[in-house]
């Protein structure tokens, strides 16, 4: 960031600021987003509902790739922007190489794991009856792509840190029209099934690949390695585990929470239960897009006036990026609540899942206009540095909340407790931030 526009931070409009900060942001989600939710109306419309749960059988697989790639990439990159500034290309060089090192090394040990044990991993994730064999189809290719996507995921926080957002931005865009367009190809034209939906994602995970190496080995980027710069460091390892931890404790239990859903909903509802969470998931994924690019342009914001001791101005950045994101929240409760009916149809004319769906996506959304307190006080710990609080409370919905009450509720309400937990997650979890988060403004963002 050029020196006028980090000041800018400390003298514009918090207003401004907050809009121009998570514009890019929410539209990068917005890409992501659409992809995984078009993907999923292509793949319910032309396979069918029990490919969308087969999908969602694997999403923890590559969930937890993508969140190690992300880890790997976050923590690197700060050692990289650290090691720019100070003129110390040798450090980020080093560092870029382990990045690569780390990142390979990891996720093909993985990759060889889950082939091996497919038979078993996949019931695990809840791919189980009439489920199976198209989740092993799918899991077997798109695992073979994993370690492209990991790659890139890693990449895309490098190239962020040596400042080129733009070509970050594009890196996120190519996969995402890649499998559209494959998946046009491959599903609706060749008839290939699960196999052209699997191929699809995976051949568009290389697209980006391919992108983000021309990145590196053009003149757009200052990271030019050699071998010597692959050789892992301990001191780098160290340090790049610490800071990417955070993310990947935050991926991982999206994963584990993505593993018991297709298990519980299967034991309670069957398949079709888990064809509803996986077209619910995605529109959780999809609908939330603009108040997270509100969560992430607000960190810098209070991060930057927070270090220049500008107490009033991180006061009013967390204030205005709750009611921001509130009022987003708002918007997208009042249409998920008026047409959920509509929003089902565009993925499946499956009778048994528009029948029941739309009521559980009620539920699932319930609590969407408070859930801005609870994120915004989550990423107000990470802007000013205060690690352990940060995961904490970004741990505490799914981790603290959700997964308890989801083994808890249904012996009581059956499969709608499995819907309610989501509503009573958020709630709770928004009453512990906004607890927090108060006393923590009240004890340090005072004159």
């Amino acid at each position: 960031m050029k020196p006028n526009q980090s000041a800018a931070l400390g003298t514009e409009s918090i207003g401004n600021l907050l809009i121009k900060q998570a514009v890019p942001a929410s539209i990068g989600i917005l890409v992501m987003s659409l992809n995984i939710l078009v993907d999923t109306i292509f793949v319910g419309n032309w396979i069918g509902s029990i490919a969308i749960a087969a999908i969602n059988v694997v999403l923890p697989v590559s969930f937890f790739i993508a969140a190690l790639g992300m880890a790997i990439g976050i923590g690197g990159s700060s050692i990289i922007s650290r090691a720019l500034g100070a003129e110390n290309q040798e450090r980020a060089l080093k560092t870029f190489g382990n990045q690569i090192t780390l990142t390979l090394l990891l996720t093909v040990l993985m990759v060889g794991f889950g082939l091996y044990f497919i038979d078993e991993l996949i019931p695990a994730f809840g791919g189980k009856g009439d489920i199976f064999e198209p989740a092993k189809v799918y899991y077997r290719i798109v695992l073979y792509g994993v370690p492209l996507l990991a790659l890139c995921m890693m990449g895309n926080n490098v190239i962020r840190a040596e400042g080129k957002p733009k070509f970050a931005m594009i890196a996120m865009i190519i996969p995402s029209v890649g499998n559209l367009l494959l998946d046009y190809i491959l599903i609706n034209l060749l008839d290939m099934g699960m196999a052209g939906a699997a191929w699809a994602t995976t051949i568009s995970y290389g697209f980006c690949f391919l992108y983000v190496l021309y990145f590196f080995i053009s003149d757009h980027s200052e990271l030019k390695i050699s071998l010597s710069h692959f050789g892992l460091d301990i001191s780098i390892l160290k340090e790049m585990s610490a800071l990417g931890f955070v993310t990947l404790a935050r991926q991982a239990v999206v994963s584990v929470t993505y593993l018991l859903m297709n298990n519980i909903l299967f034991n309670l509802g069957g398949e079709a239960s888990v064809a509803a969470y996986g077209i619910i998931g995605r529109m959780l994924m999809f609908a939330l897009f603009p108040v997270l690019g509100v969560t992430q342009g607000f960190l810098p914001i209070a991060g930057f006036n927070y270090g220049a001791h500008k107490y009033p101005r991180v006061r009013e950045s967390v204030n205005k990026a709750i009611l921001y994101a509130g009022g987003l929240g708002l918007v997208i409760f009042a249409v998920i609540m008026i047409f959920p009916e509509a929003i089902i149809s565009i993925f499946t004319d499956d009778a048994a899942i528009l029948s029941e769906t739309p009521h559980y996506m009620r539920w699932v959304f319930a609590a969407t206009p408070i859930i801005a307190i609870q994120l915004i006080g989550s990423a107000y710990f990470q802007a000013i540095g205060k690690a352990t609080p940060a995961l904490l409370l970004t741990l505490t919905r799914q981790g603290f909340f959700f997964i308890p009450l989801i083994f808890i509720l249904p012996h009581y309400f059956g499969e709608l407790g499995v819907w309610i937990s989501f509503p009573a997650a958020d709630v709770l979890s928004t009453i512990v931030t906004g607890y927090f988060l108060n006393r923590e403004i009240r004890k340090t963002l005072t004159e």
